[in-house]
Protein backbone atom coordinates (compact mmCIF):
# COMPACT_ATOMS: atom_id res chain seq x y z
CA UNK A 1 0.00 0.00 0.00
CA UNK A 2 1.29 3.26 -1.26
CA UNK A 3 1.58 5.67 1.65
CA UNK A 4 -0.75 9.02 1.29
CA UNK A 5 0.85 12.30 0.19
CA UNK A 6 0.05 15.92 -0.53
CA UNK A 7 1.08 18.16 -3.01
CA UNK A 8 3.69 20.78 -1.91
CA UNK A 9 5.34 23.70 -4.31
CA UNK A 10 8.57 23.32 -4.77
CA UNK A 11 11.21 26.22 -2.98
CA UNK A 12 11.28 28.09 -6.47
CA UNK A 13 7.36 28.07 -7.06
CA UNK A 14 7.02 29.76 -3.67
CA UNK A 15 5.63 33.13 -4.18
CA UNK A 16 5.82 36.29 -2.48
CA UNK A 17 1.79 37.14 -3.36
CA UNK A 18 0.50 33.91 -2.46
CA UNK A 19 2.53 33.60 0.95
CA UNK A 20 0.95 37.12 1.51
CA UNK A 21 -2.42 35.98 0.70
CA UNK A 22 -2.21 32.83 2.99
CA UNK A 23 -0.85 34.94 5.90
CA UNK A 24 -3.64 37.50 5.73
CA UNK A 25 -6.08 35.98 7.03
CA UNK A 26 -6.88 35.46 11.21
CA UNK A 27 -7.09 31.92 11.29
CA UNK A 28 -4.52 31.13 9.11
CA UNK A 29 -2.19 33.49 10.71
CA UNK A 30 -3.40 31.64 14.32
CA UNK A 31 -1.61 28.39 12.89
CA UNK A 32 1.21 29.95 11.63
CA UNK A 33 2.02 30.98 14.73
CA UNK A 34 1.11 28.07 16.65
CA UNK A 35 3.35 25.81 14.78
CA UNK A 36 6.04 28.28 15.08
CA UNK A 37 6.54 27.99 18.60
CA UNK A 38 5.31 24.14 18.52
CA UNK A 39 7.29 22.89 15.57
CA UNK A 40 5.28 19.91 14.19
CA UNK A 41 1.60 19.47 15.43
CA UNK A 42 -1.07 17.37 13.81
CA UNK A 43 -4.23 19.74 12.61
CA UNK A 44 -6.43 18.73 14.98
CA UNK A 45 -4.28 19.43 18.28
CA UNK A 46 -4.89 23.42 17.22
CA UNK A 47 -7.61 25.09 18.43
CA UNK A 48 -9.33 26.91 15.95
CA UNK A 49 -13.12 28.60 15.79
CA UNK A 50 -14.16 27.16 12.49
CA UNK A 51 -15.68 24.00 11.31
CA UNK A 52 -13.86 21.01 10.35
CA UNK A 53 -14.07 21.74 6.62
CA UNK A 54 -13.45 25.33 7.21
CA UNK A 55 -9.60 24.06 8.89
CA UNK A 56 -9.24 21.98 6.58
CA UNK A 57 -9.64 24.62 3.75
CA UNK A 58 -7.54 26.90 6.06
CA UNK A 59 -4.44 24.02 6.18
CA UNK A 60 -4.76 23.61 2.36
CA UNK A 61 -4.06 27.47 1.58
CA UNK A 62 -1.54 27.67 3.96
CA UNK A 63 0.14 24.42 2.31
CA UNK A 64 -0.12 25.43 -1.07
CA UNK A 65 1.21 28.32 -0.79
CA UNK A 66 4.29 27.17 0.59
CA UNK A 67 3.67 28.12 4.07
CA UNK A 68 3.51 24.72 5.47
CA UNK A 69 4.50 20.72 4.94
CA UNK A 70 1.96 18.30 5.64
CA UNK A 71 2.99 14.96 6.02
CA UNK A 72 0.60 11.68 7.52
CA UNK A 73 1.91 9.71 10.04
CA UNK A 74 -0.62 6.92 9.91
CA UNK A 75 -4.28 8.37 10.20
CA UNK A 76 -3.01 11.96 11.63
CA UNK A 77 -1.93 14.46 9.11
CA UNK A 78 0.77 16.68 10.34
CA UNK A 79 2.25 20.23 9.65
CA UNK A 80 5.17 22.18 10.27
CA UNK A 81 5.88 25.41 8.72
CA UNK A 82 8.49 25.59 5.69
CA UNK A 83 10.29 28.35 7.81
CA UNK A 84 14.07 27.12 6.20
CA UNK A 85 12.61 27.81 2.58
CA UNK A 86 10.65 30.81 3.62
CA UNK A 87 13.71 32.73 5.58
CA UNK A 88 15.77 31.89 2.09
CA UNK A 89 13.45 33.11 0.17
CA UNK A 90 11.31 36.34 2.29
CA UNK A 91 14.24 37.28 5.01
CA UNK A 92 12.31 38.31 8.05
CA UNK A 93 8.92 38.04 6.78
CA UNK A 94 7.79 35.27 9.18
CA UNK A 95 9.27 36.69 12.09
CA UNK A 96 7.93 40.07 11.48
CA UNK A 97 4.22 38.97 10.98
CA UNK A 98 4.00 36.93 14.19
CA UNK A 99 6.12 39.61 16.25
CA UNK A 100 3.36 41.93 15.02
CA UNK A 101 0.68 38.79 16.01
CA UNK A 102 2.09 38.31 19.20
CA UNK A 103 2.17 42.39 19.96
CA UNK A 104 -1.79 42.57 18.71
CA UNK A 105 -2.85 39.64 21.01
CA UNK A 106 -0.93 41.55 23.92
CA UNK A 107 -2.56 44.43 23.04
CA UNK A 108 -6.41 42.80 23.36
CA UNK A 109 -7.82 42.32 26.51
Amino acid sequence: MTPRTLDHPDRSEIRLENVLHALSDPVRLQVVCYLAGSGESSCSAIDLAVSKSTSTHHFRVLREAGVIRQVYRGTAKMSSLRRDDLDALFPGLLDTVIRAYDMRRAATP
